[in-house]
């Protein structure tokens, strides 16, 4: 169900215009689906909210949504966070490299026959976007194995390594690689595909750029290395999980080679990094296929990492846009959608990009908040989110599956895709659907 304005007042959701844009408010953050980075419109966290939520049990769905507000900007409230301390982040979905999008980025040689492959081009409306941002990711969804491997499409994917070297000239420099084809080439593909990223994880922290990577390792002792890196005075770190693996089994002593979370996987994760990091993030590929609203097990799992202190859950996997919500002082965007593949039907062709702000809390008044709130008050974050902004993305090509470009939908004319601007509006509703 779709909800209108007056379910959206009964349900106590909170939604204000500003100019032309709609903008989802939370208690912590501010919602766009415009491309702004910046916004004077921040309500940031004082320490008797924060104090009050962290001893506050966690929300349902419906009642984590804020209230309506008129057509005007939050009140600013006493700032908890320092000034200089803060960095932005945005968050993209699936890259599914069906064989048209791989062959439409082929490139051959006309001396040698070599042949080449350059993503650029497809990106090109939305690399200014993601230059924008300190922090980028992205979920790999298929293995970049290589050539050597033998490229490949559905249902066991492999894919040129080449389009790692797109993404990480684009800005991503946080990159799951838990999903459910992780396995698709076994573990040689594993191996393959971790050799190239484990190269450029290499040259990303010898250029002082460290790029993460997660959620597959070629070892036990690879999966428990910390990976914690710090940006503009504050440390972060990405875990990342899948539900499974298409039912191909992980090789037996080599649970390592990617997460397929449990409870007690993600308790144990969660636990070890939490104290040890300002900004922890989570990926989630999880829920049902096609399906705009969140699964009971998705919102089981996501009050779980809430209640275990997770900054963000970056959730990924269905192949179209879910709703986001806030449980507790926690972040869930639910699904991202596609960020590039060649599937079929509008669903899938309609992705979102996420972008929020990170602040870090003045360490002073964190300590004294702990202290007056004691053992048993519940995590308290180190970081206050604010400008959370969603921008919805059109995956474009022709008959043929050529000439693929991602496109902000909200530029995209009726010319490439009619009657664009109410699809826009019908998509931009589904961030605020309602489920049982």
């Amino acid at each position: 169900m779709i909800l209108t304005k007056s379910d959206l007042h009964r349900s106590k959701a909170w939604i204000c215009a500003y100019l032309a844009c709609l903008w989802l408010a939370y208690p912590l953050h501010a919602v766009s689906q415009d491309t702004a980075v910046e916004s004077n419109f921040v309500k940031s966290t004082s320490s008797q909210e924060l104090e009050s939520s962290a001893n506050t049990p966690q929300k349902s769905a419906q009642e984590a949504q804020a209230k309506i507000a008129p057509d005007s900007p939050p009140k600013r409230t006493k700032r908890l966070f320092t000034r200089a301390h803060s960095l932005s982040l945005v968050m993209a979905g699936d890259a599914l490299l069906h064989t048209p999008v791989y062959t439409d980025a082929q490139k051959v040689d006309s001396s040698t026959s070599a042949i080449t492959y350059n993503f650029a081009k497809m990106f090109a409306p939305i690399a200014p976007l993601i230059a924008r941002y300190d922090l980028a990711f992205y979920n790999q969804e298929t293995i970049l194995g290589g050539t050597e491997l033998g490229l490949s499409s559905y249902p066991s994917f492999n894919s040129p390594q080449e389009f790692g070297d797109t993404m990480l000239s684009l800005g991503f420099n946080l990159i799951s690689l838990a999903n459910n084809h992780t396995l698709d080439k076994g573990e040689r593909g594993v191996r393959a595909m971790l050799a190239y990223w484990h190269t450029k994880e290499a040259e990303s922290i010898a250029r002082a750029m460290p790029i993460t990577i997660a959620g597959s390792y070629a070892s036990q002792e690879d999966r428990d290395k910390p990976r914690i890196y710090e940006k503009n005075g504050i440390t972060y770190a990405l875990l990342a999980y899948t539900y499974g693996t298409n039912g191909i089994p992980i090789p037996k002593g080599k649970e390592y080679l990617v997460n397929v979370y449990t409870k007690d996987m993600l308790i144990r994760d969660v636990k070890a990094l939490r104290d040890k990091v300002d900004l922890l993030l989570v990926s989630m590929h999880w829920g049902i296929e096609y399906d705009f609203a969140p699964s009971k097990e998705q919102r089981e799992f996501a009050a779980l990492l809430a209640s275990l202190g997770v900054d963000i859950v970056i959730g990924n996997h269905p192949h179209v846009i879910q709703p986001i919500e806030k449980i507790g002082n926690t972040l869930v965007i639910y699904s991202h959608g596609n960020l590039i593949s060649a599937q079929k039907g509008i669903n899938k062709r309609v992705g979102m990009l996420t972008s929020v702000r990170i602040h870090l809390f003045d360490t002073k008044k964190r300590e004294a908040l702990l202290a007056r709130l004691g053992a048993e008050g519940g995590f308290v974050p180190r970081v206050s989110l604010s400008d959370l902004r969603a921008e919805l993305i059109w995956t474009h090509y022709e008959s043929g599956g050529k000439n693929f470009a991602i496109y902000p939908l909200r530029k995209v004319s009726n010319k490439l895709l009619p009657n664009a601007k109410h699809i826009y509006k019908d998509y931009t509703k589904i961030l605020t659907q309602a489920w049982k």
